[in-house]
């Protein structure tokens, strides 16, 4: 999103206002979160870690705050973008992009997951707020404040069986159950480019000449960062091809574990009980599994038909590698 606040957008400006870094370097954050909870995604879905990412409390809210994050900065860099009126050209080119990434995302989520297919995740979202919130860059502050409340608030306010419907649940009133990796419907998500276009107007008249406005990256990693905040778009539509590929190469080199492996691990780690460290307990099932192997054992205690005097050879196993920890 070119960076450039509003008054009220004309389609016949065409000077650039100056861009601040700051706002780079707040959506090359963002982008950094995202990289964090979709590596973890990844990993959860290629069963190499036993978290549940999507289901878990903690990274859902994680995701939510990266989400918000991203849609804030849109309605604040919407507001530089009309600063001195809507330059139409840019406009479109950077809607049509936008737009344009986010089909290329449903059509390749559509072959590489078709249970789980993105059909209106953040992109979708960018691009019709893109639209939406045009008219709200001249409405008074306390009005698009207003309306920002209300779309948060719409969701638990409107209810009905025909919002249910798969094909209206891009509008965020459905409560049917979904099957997508990501969704941001409309309501209450654009609550958020509402915010940040109020945070802009608010800010804007007061950042001339302050150091905020001057400021520029200087170390390695912070332009690093500020220079993935200029470019998000691409960064976003490369970095998950990437982890997937690198993820999936080293699968090849190193194979994890079978699933059936991995159950026996996580009960053995439990059966330790609390009082036997974590990292000492995830050692003692390594090693007690690698003695089943090499005696023959290993499929038997898979299938649960270990003998009696099996299970008491299992118990020696596991004492062993308990001594030599």
């Amino acid at each position: 999103m070119s960076q450039t606040a509003p008054s009220a957008p004309t389609a016949s400006a065409t000077t650039p206002s100056p861009r601040f870094a700051f706002v780079d370097m707040a959506r090359g954050i963002a982008l950094l979160a995202m990289f964090v909870y979709h590596f973890a995604y990844d990993l959860s879905f290629f069963g190499l870690i036993e978290t549940d990412v999507v289901a878990e409390p903690g990274w859902r809210l994680f995701a939510r705050c990266i989400a918000g994050s991203f849609l804030v900065i849109v309605g604040f860099s919407l507001v530089l973008a009309t600063r001195k009126g809507l330059n139409r050209g840019a406009y479109l080119k950077r809607l049509a992009m936008v737009a344009g990434a986010a089909a290329l995302v449903s059509l390749g989520t559509w072959f590489a997951i078709p249970g789980n297919f993105i059909f209106f995740g953040i992109l979708h979202h960018i691009a019709l707020a893109s639209v939406l919130a045009l008219p709200f860059l001249r409405l008074p502050i306390a009005a698009v404040a207003l309306s920002a409340a209300l779309a948060f608030a719409l969701p638990s306010l409107i209810a009905h069986p025909r919002l249910d419907e798969p094909w209206l649940a891009w509008l965020g009133f459905s409560h049917a159950p979904l099957q997508t990796a990501d969704f941001v419907p409309v309501f209450p998500w654009f609550g958020c480019v509402l915010t940040g276009i109020v945070l802009a107007r608010l800010l804007l008249p007061r950042l001339a000449g302050t150091r905020l406005a001057a400021w520029r990256p200087r170390m390695l990693p912070a332009r690093i960062a500020a220079w993935g905040g200029r470019h998000s778009l691409l960064v976003y539509l490369v970095h998950q091809p990437v982890f997937i590929a690198a993820l999936t190469l080293m699968m090849q080199l190193h194979p994890p574990p079978p699933p059936a492996e991995r159950a026996f691990r996580a009960e053995c780690q439990r059966s330790c009980g609390s009082d036997v460290p974590e990292q000492l307990c995830r050692a003692v099932c390594a090693c007690t599994i690698d003695k089943l192997k090499r005696e023959q054992l290993w499929q038997k205690a898979l299938d649960d038909l270990l003998t009696p005097e099996d299970g008491a050879r299992l118990s020696e196993f596991a004492q062993a590698c308990l001594r030599v920890r």
